[in-house]
């Protein structure tokens, strides 16, 4: 079964972008994060809503982002541990 997960409670998502990269401020923290495009891909679609995993894996590929679903996961994880989204049970 796929972990679900959604932004933190209170995240904005205000960021910075140019070349693929971006620097995005996390509300909560006060922290500044430099993310590629498609970590970024993935937060502003779990702005629309809460997703599973295997959901994410497939927008990013139809965003024509090449993840893998490892790679889908440690990048949930990498986001998770910067306290921008949480798995919801």
């Amino acid at each position: 079964m796929a972990i679900s997960w959604r932004l933190c409670p209170g995240q904005q998502l205000r960021r910075r972008q140019w070349d693929g990269e971006c620097v995005l401020y996390n509300d909560l923290s006060g922290d500044t994060h430099l993310i590629g495009a498609d970590a970024l891909e993935l937060l502003l679609a779990l702005h629309a809503g809460p997703a599973d995993t295997d959901n994410l894996g497939r927008h990013l590929r139809s965003a024509g982002m090449a993840a893998d679903d490892a790679e889908v996961a440690t990048m949930l994880e990498d986001l998770e541990r910067l306290a921008l989204v949480e798995a919801v049970c």
